[in-house]
């Protein structure tokens, strides 16, 4: 199973540019929670999430319209190909404990986005049949995410 499989298409994103009260109503209006940063080629460089804008404005005594998504953003962004092997990218996910990747097609534009959320609805149980994408192995991950302390223990 492929990335292209499970992603989202066309998703939403905003420039590094962009303030921080359109990013939160991009992510509003979007019903999402990230969105990737994009340079005019279409190159991810980095994402923003909806926690990133609320840490943003929660430390400086700044309006939101006076803040770039730039000065907000985590980067680089950690991002897939939608020709990438599912069982990779899961294994991109816990270990570096994310929930959403951005995609990108092979000349590395943004192409779609992938969250925990489009594998959950796509997991079936490892009833001994070994579907393409085991609910077992997406629960590893979603357990390691949430996981307080660190990873590197035996509970992932």
């Amino acid at each position: 199973m492929k990335v292209s499989d499970l992603m989202q298409s066309c998703p939403k994103y905003c420039a590094p540019s962009t303030n921080l009260a359109a990013v939160a109503e991009m992510l509003w209006r979007g019903g999402c929670g990230v969105l990737p940063v994009v340079d005019p080629d279409h190159q991810v460089i980095g994402i923003i999430t909806d926690r990133d804008v609320c840490l943003a404005l929660g430390t400086r005594d700044r309006r939101p319209s006076e803040v770039t998504a730039a000065q907000a953003m985590s980067h680089p962004a950690v991002t897939c190909k939608a020709s990438d092997d599912i069982h990779q990218v899961l294994a991109i996910m816990h270990d570096r404990r994310i929930r959403r990747l951005p995609v990108l097609s092979d000349s590395g534009k943004l192409e779609g986005i992938l969250s925990l959320s489009d594998l959950i609805l796509q997991a079936r149980h490892d009833d001994g049949s070994r579907p393409e994408l085991a609910y077992e192995d997406v629960m590893r991950v979603l357990k390691c995410i949430y996981w307080v302390h660190s990873c590197c223990c035996q509970a992932c």
